[in-house]
């Protein structure tokens, strides 16, 4: 099957299905957010000032880590150039820093952010497939997808100088090739994940054992889809950046899972004056 980016105009402004994703991200994510501090029986607004922090520390993480990858540091400056990992940190970043303002345990917020953060991601990568940018390497799968006008086309040329793709020298150049859709897989695996992180998040363990949780998840589906992505960054036999950060967020999740397995004084207190709303 051939698909084409999702791209149309209004008048001056150019939309694009990756930003029409993005502020779909997050804008559901306030929305679980909020039901989740309602049912705590806890002021709403804090959800607002959690999901603009994210925005901008997002973007200025994502743009940055591009700059200092590819070293095209014009790249802060433009629309695109953004990679997941960097707006994970600076908008863990200045989530944290806003809390911080606000005078809101890091730990609630973790506990609070942890299964927003699997959906925004699954929503993201919906608007990469309409883009058609983050796709994987050629498959004869009856579900693989052509992608002429993807980011960049998904041509024989294209995947075997730009990621090294192994494609039969009879092949020219110029044929578009399917490939896997890895942001599909992307989508379904944390879809997945944000069910499950929603349904424990009544659970029995220490405030912040939900967010140790997502980054298991999170790292886990990450890198074992890296094996199929087209990338040209891949190292020590083929494994990428992301894969190194993938396991070091899956060591991480499990350090906080075991930490916070067992309820604390303080998700007693937590729950008891966190955020209340004024009467």
């Amino acid at each position: 099957m051939t698909l084409y980016p999702l791209v149309f105009r209004l008048g001056p402004l150019t939309v694009t299905g990756y930003g029409l994703m993005m502020m779909a991200a997050f804008l559901l994510g306030g929305w679980a957010m909020q039901k989740e501090l309602r049912r705590r029986g806890m002021s709403e607004e804090y959800a607002a000032d959690v999901v603009v922090a994210a925005v901008i520390g997002g973007i200025i993480g994502a743009k940055i880590w591009y700059a200092v990858l590819t070293r095209d540091f014009a790249a802060l400056l433009s629309r695109g150039g953004m990679v997941w990992y960097g707006g994970f940190l600076g908008g863990v970043a200045a989530v944290a820093l806003n809390g911080w303002r606000r005078r809101v345990p890091t730990r609630f917020t973790m506990e609070l952010t942890a299964p927003v953060l699997a959906l925004g991601y699954a929503i993201g990568r919906v608007g990469c497939f309409l883009v058609e940018d983050d796709y994987g390497m050629p498959t004869t799968l009856p579900w693989g997808l052509r992608f002429p006008n993807g980011l960049p086309p998904t041509t024989a040329g294209n995947l075997k100088q730009l990621f090294g793709a192994n494609v039969p020298g009879n092949v020219p150049p110029w044929q578009v090739l399917a490939v896997h859709p890895t942001e599909l897989y992307e989508v379904a695996a944390m879809l997945l994940a944000f069910w499950l992180l929603w349904r424990l998040r009544v659970h029995h363990h220490a405030m912040g054992w939900l967010f140790g949780l997502y980054l298991m998840l999170a790292g886990t589906e990450r890198c074992l889809v890296e094996f199929l992505r087209a990338k040209d960054d891949r190292f020590l036999g083929g494994f990428t950046i992301a894969q190194l950060t993938s396991v070091i967020l899956v060591a991480a999740g499990a350090f906080l899972a075991a930490k916070w397995s067992k309820p604390d004084d303080f998700t007693v207190r937590a729950n008891a004056a966190i955020l209340r709303p004024q009467s």
